[in-house]
């Protein structure tokens, strides 16, 4: 019995033994980039960073409101006012971020289990392929060992 069937690895095996999972960490240096684009990253980051905190919430709510008193002597209509404008996009703004950043937290944690688990999965096919090629060993051997039994036969 002749092999028929020869394995080819697919390139892409090669290329998963040097990188890993894409992270949002690794967007942030904006690697290979023009130096503009590298600066203006590092800096939306760094702001990021800061106003993404719950202590910036915080801070955004008490200076919204040391702003309440003036709005409620002016009356209903710059109550509503400093509620759209100064409070809510004030506080919301950090606490969106904080909840970006858990979800980009969770974003990788999923992105590193899938890796490891197409790891594995990538693993577990070169052992079924080791283990068809040893059947495929046996097989021809017994295959060699029936031909000459038939023949001695005859």
């Amino acid at each position: 019995m002749i092999d028929k069937y020869v394995h080819r690895p697919h390139p892409r095996i090669e290329q998963r033994k040097t990188e890993g999972p894409a992270k949002v960490d690794d967007q942030r240096g904006a690697r290979g980039r023009n130096f503009f684009v590298r600066v203006n990253a590092k800096l939306g980051l760094k702001v990021t960073m800061a106003v993404g905190t719950m202590w910036a919430a915080y801070l955004f709510t008490f200076l919204a409101l040391f702003a309440l008193p003036s709005a409620i002597h002016q009356g209903t209509y710059f109550v509503v006012v400093w509620l759209s404008s100064s409070f809510l996009q004030l506080v919301l703004l950090p606490v969106i971020i904080v909840g970006q950043n858990i979800q980009a937290a969770a974003a990788d944690k999923r992105a590193e289990d899938t890796f490891k688990d197409a790891d594995a999965v990538l693993h577990e096919a070169i052992e079924i392929q080791k283990h068809l090629s040893a059947q495929d060993e046996e097989i021809n051997r017994l295959v060699v060992l029936l031909e000459a039994a038939t023949k001695s036969r005859d």
